[in-house]
């Protein structure tokens, strides 16, 4: 039975003012303008009938209660005040964003208490001025921001960051598009509260925050928002699963997935299939959440405040960001590009000179594995905000988390990856492409194809360039970084020198992947301002979405190869 909704529900407020601006997502501009002036009337209507005049000491205000609580009026205002805030500042419409600042102004001569920001810009680790704007005159990007606002009624922040490389954007928002709107195996509802399932796993107040409010949207029921003990007892089934996959995904067996498909309250193979890109794809979104600093959105709970900017906040990002940069330089120095690119060249020209046995390519990624165990993250670098929310309630056993593979005087399998001229994905006993593929095609048409041009776009981009140089081949780079993230997941690729690892990526770009990609929830801006210092915020985001799709397919190959062994 659904929960009850009334207008003291914070629920039925979030799904209400959701609604308020779904209108807007339209390509048409005399839809949208109708629509903001019905938000326009909505706002007239509300100041009259419930707004009281600003407080003076003989009249306080009655928006606030004796015990310091804001009214429900006020809260209902503040919500959709800062949705009209967020179409302000990111719409990829310029009718809209105007339109949006003229009644914030009108608003605010009402009397009318405007919430800020508690952010500025769609990341706290990269300067506003340097992310791709919403009005940029870079037409592809803006068709793809315009897609994405239409696609999920909002330019979300982790699209704006993701807009510095508009190829894989394109490709990212088709498969998020396919994953979560068009028709497939499971219903709508399911699909966003596993969203909110696997992004809990990381603690991830973005992503909950974002599928919390899609999951309503959707009509789903708001008790299960109230945590795992109020989900029916199959979407229950996927917790172990999720757990695993999130943190330790070689421990996943066919005994998991009969235990799925089995008994009561089962799954079917294609929802199964369909869950699991939906968990990976989370898990993996986590990742660059946090490795790129993603703010929480001007309209989520946290996003907002009433309280005036104090004159410390800006200072102590500067503070913080000089602080950072002072410890860093009393640690060893990286490697700068120019050496970079000499190692690139000493490792062609030994290549050229002399192969490697297999043997010697099994120790040097031994020897990889090794190194990785003394990378400790740090604690949790989790927001105030997010340290008070109760996200224990989308998980179970939190304690359990990554564990190196890798472990001194244990005997284990690696599994080892075919060496063929291929991508990325190989598995000598499975492959991406000739099992994987055609399994997920099979029991969830199209999404194979959909995601191989994800992965494939991830680990081929290149503009040619590694900071200030211009027309460098990058593969080297490229392949070390995404072979050393499918290393933490014990994954070899027999047909790569992982010696190359060790020449190519220093201490603090491995302690930054191994973070991002194992313990993401652990993330600071000391650590991605530590690594490339030479490089680019887009070289930057370029990594992160390396980690993004590498451990997308880690947790995909894990989990794929375990329902074919099942059906054998």
């Amino acid at each position: 039975m659904a929960g009850s909704e009334t207008e003291a529900d914070p629920i039925f407020l979030s799904k209400d003012c959701l609604r308020t601006f779904s209108d807007l997502s339209s390509r048409d501009h005399l839809t949208r303008g109708l629509a903001m002036d019905s938000v326009a009337s909505m706002y007239e209507n509300w100041i009259k009938r419930h707004h009281q005049p600003p407080p003076t000491e003989s009249a306080p205000s009655t928006d606030v209660h004796e015990n310091g609580e804001i009214s429900q009026h006020s809260r209902h205002l503040t919500q959709h005040l800062s949705s009209l805030i967020r179409l302000s500042a990111q719409c990829p419409f310029n009718d809209v964003r105007d339109r949006a600042n003229e009644i914030l102004e009108c608003v605010k001569e009402r009397g009318v208490q405007i919430p800020r920001p508690v952010s500025q810009g769609p990341s706290s680790f990269i300067p506003e001025h340097e992310i791709v704007p919403p009005e940029t005159d870079d037409e592809q990007t803006r068709q793809l921001f315009v897609d994405a606002f239409l696609q999920n009624n909002r330019l979300e922040n982790i699209t704006s960051v993701m807009g510095f490389h508009p190829q894989y954007l394109e490709s990212f928002l088709r498969l998020q598009h396919y994953l979560l709107r068009m028709d497939g195996p499971l219903p709508q509802d399911y699909r966003h509260y596993i969203g909110v399932m696997s992004a809990a796993r990381h603690q991830c107040s973005y992503l909950v925050d974002l599928q919390e409010s899609e999951f309503l949207m959707q009509d789903g029921d708001p008790d299960w928002l109230k945590g795992l003990d109020y989900i029916p007892q199959k979407l229950k089934n996927l917790c172990e699963l999720n757990k695993i996959l999130a943190h330790r995904p070689w421990l996943i067996t066919k005994q998991h997935i009969e235990q799925l498909l089995r008994g009561n309250d089962s799954w079917s193979l294609s929802e199964l299939v369909h869950a699991i890109v939906l968990l990976a794809h989370f898990h993996s979104l986590a990742s660059f959440v946090f490795g790129t600093g993603i703010n929480l959105e001007i309209d989520h709970e946290c996003g907002h405040t009433l309280q005036p900017a104090s004159l410390s906040e800006g200072a102590n990002d500067v503070e913080a960001h000089h602080s950072n940069s002072v410890a860093s330089s009393l640690e060893s120095s990286e490697p700068g590009v120019e050496m970079l690119m000499h190692r690139m060249k000493k490792i062609q020209e030994a290549a050229d000179l002399q192969e490697i046995s297999q043997e010697e390519m099994k120790q040097r990624f031994e020897k990889v594995e090794k190194q990785s165990l003394e990378l400790l993250p740090g604690q949790s670098a989790c927001s105030e905000c997010l340290a008070v929310s109760d996200y224990a309630k989308y998980r179970d056993d939190p304690n359990f988390h990554y564990e190196d593979f890798a472990k001194r005087g244990e005997e284990r399998t690696i599994p080892t990856f075919r060496a063929q001229e291929a991508p990325p994905g190989w598995l000598r006993d499975y492959s991406w492409e000739d099992q994987g593929f055609s399994l997920v095609n099979r029991l969830y048409s199209d999404i194979g194809q959909l995601l191989d041009d994800k992965f494939r776009m991830a680990y081929n981009l290149t503009y040619y360039t590694m900071g200030p140089q211009k027309d460098v081949d990058t593969s080297m780079l490229r392949a070390a970084i995404w072979n050393y993230i499918h290393c933490m997941f014990g994954i070899f690729h027999d047909d790569y020198d992982y010696g190359e690892v060790n020449q190519l990526l220093d201490i603090r770009l491995k302690s930054f992947i191994k973070t991002v990609t194992c313990y993401p929830e652990r993330t600071t801006r000391k650590d991605y301002d530590n690594f490339w210092k030479e490089f680019k915020h887009s070289e930057k985001v370029q990594v992160n979405l390396m980690v993004l799709e590498a451990r997308m397919q880690a947790e995909l190959l894990y989990a794929l190869r375990a329902i074919m062994r099942y059906m054998m």
